[in-house]
């Protein structure tokens, strides 16, 4: 039987403040279009209500527009807290580093 490999090691996996601060950057723009997006949303459905008698037909429709702006809604908040949680590690490995080097003599 041949010997099992060693598992690859690799230093891309490794959080700097750069990377994390990055990447907050990437979520927050993506959290902020996700909102831009939502509000137009929102607006659309406000702007164009459905015109119909049919009972069923109305309330199918306030079922799919909520569905549609919940999903936006969770998206951005999914998004936006990404960016945040992405900002605080990138400042708490900013200050880690920091402590973590020696004292100037």
């Amino acid at each position: 039987m041949s010997e099992p490999s060693p598992p690859p090691t690799s230093t891309a996996g490794k959080a700097t403040p750069l990377k994390c601060l990055s990447g907050a950057l990437v979520a927050g723009s993506l959290g902020l279009l996700l909102y831009r997006l939502t509000a137009a949303i929102a607006h659309s459905f406000a702007a164009h209500p459905l015109i119909t008698t049919n009972q069923i037909a109305h309330s199918l429709s306030a079922a799919v527009r909520t569905l549609v702006v919940g999903m936006s809604t969770l998206a951005t908040g999914i998004f936006s807290i990404a960016a945040l949680g992405l900002i605080g590690l990138g400042i708490q490995l900013a200050v880690q580093g920091r402590s973590a080097l020696p004292p100037a003599d």
